[in-house]
C-alpha cells in the first residue's frame, strides 16, 4: 500500500475509535452537518443521533453542499462523507452506530435538486448499504433511518407509493392526520418562526405555547418526533423546547449542545 492510502486508512481508524467514546444524545440533531471540519465524525464525537446532509444531483452523483457547488469534489459525495464512514463504524461496533445504543439513528437528507431524478439516484447509491438501513415499510433492518426533506423537491408521493422505499419522509405539520405511519414519516419538521415568535427573552405568549403543545401532542399521538429548525441557539430556548416535548434540537454548535444536555441529564439524576 502506498503511503497516502495508508495514512488515510489510519486517520479513518483513529476517527472511528474516538467517536465510539461519545454518549448518545437522543435530542441532538446536527444542522448542516457537512459544514463542520469533519462531517459526520464531529457529530458522532459529540453523541448526536440525528445528522443532516443537503445533496445536489450533479453529473450523476449526489454532492453534499449547502449551495450548488461551482467545482465538484469527489470526496464530498453522500457516499464518501456519510454512507461509507457509517458502514465502517457500524461494522466496527457490531451492528450499532454507538456501542450499546439501540435507539433510532437518523440521517436526514435534504434534496436540493428535483425529487424524482435525485430519488432514483439515491436508491441506486443506497443499494450496497441496504443492510445498514431501517426499512420504513416494516420498521425492521439496520440501525440507520434515512428520511428525506427538501420542500418541493421532496419526493413525497414517490416514496409513499414505493413499498420497497429504503428511506422515509420528513413530515410537515399539515401531513399529520393523514394516516401516514411513523415508520414512513418518523419526524415532523417545521420552521421555528411558524410556531413561535419568542426569542428567549421574557416568556412565550400563552397562544404560542398552546400552538407548540398542540403540535407536539398531535405528532406524539402518531408516534412521531418534533423538530423545529432555525430556532434561537440559546440554552434557555433549548430547555423550554424540551420541557414542551420537542424531541430534536436543531443546532450548529455541537459542543455547546453536548454540554447543555449533559448538564440537564446530570441535574435530572441529582
Amino acid at each position: 500500500m502506498s503511503p497516502q492510502p495508508l495514512l488515510c486508512a489510519l486517520l479513518v481508524c483513529l476517527c472511528l475509535s474516538a467517536s465510539r467514546a461519545a454518549t448518545p444524545l437522543p435530542q441532538a440533531h446536527a444542522h448542516n452537518d457537512y459544514e463542520h471540519a469533519r462531517p459526520l465524525l464531529d457529530a458522532l464525537d459529540h453523541g448526536f443521533v440525528s445528522i443532516e446532509a443537503d445533496v445536489f444531483l450533479i453529473a450523476g452523483q449526489l454532492h453534499v453542499a449547502h449551495n450548488r457547488p461551482k467545482t465538484l469534489d469527489p470526496a464530498r459525495t453522500l457516499t464518501k462523507l456519510y454512507l461509507e464512514p457509517l458502514a465502517a463504524r457500524i461494522k466496527a461496533n457490531g451492528g450499532r452506530v454507538y456501542p450499546g445504543y439501540d435507539g433510532p439513528f437518523y440521517l436526514m437528507i435534504d434534496f436540493k435538486t428535483g425529487g424524482p431524478a435525485t430519488y432514483a439516484r439515491l436508491r441506486e447509491e443506497l443499494e450496497p448499504f441496504r443492510d445498514l438501513l431501517r426499512h420504513p415499510a416494516t420498521g425492521r433492518g439496520g440501525p440507520v433511518t434515512i428520511f428525506i426533506s427538501g420542500g418541493k423537491a421532496r419526493p413525497f408521493y414517490a416514496i409513499l407509493s414505493d413499498p420497497q422505499a429504503p428511506v422515509a419522509l420528513d413530515a410537515t405539520p399539515e401531513e399529520l392526520g393523514l394516516g401516514i405511519p411513523a415508520n414512513v414519516c418518523p419526524v415532523v419538521s417545521v420552521a421555528y418562526g411558524k410556531v413561535l415568535a419568542w426569542r428567549g427573552e421574557g416568556d412565550p405568549s400563552p397562544e404560542e405555547t398552546t400552538r407548540l403543545r398542540t403540535l407536539v401532542r398531535d405528532a406524539h399521538a402518531e408516534g412521531k418526533k418534533v423538530r423545529l429548525w432555525a430556532a434561537p441557539q440559546t440554552e434557555r430556548v433549548w430547555a423550554w423546547l424540551l420541557d414542551q416535548g420537542v424531541d430534536l434540537l436543531n443546532v450548529d454548535d455541537l459542543a455547546r449542545l453536548q454540554v447543555f444536555l449533559a448538564g440537564r441529564a446530570g441535574a435530572a439524576r441529582g
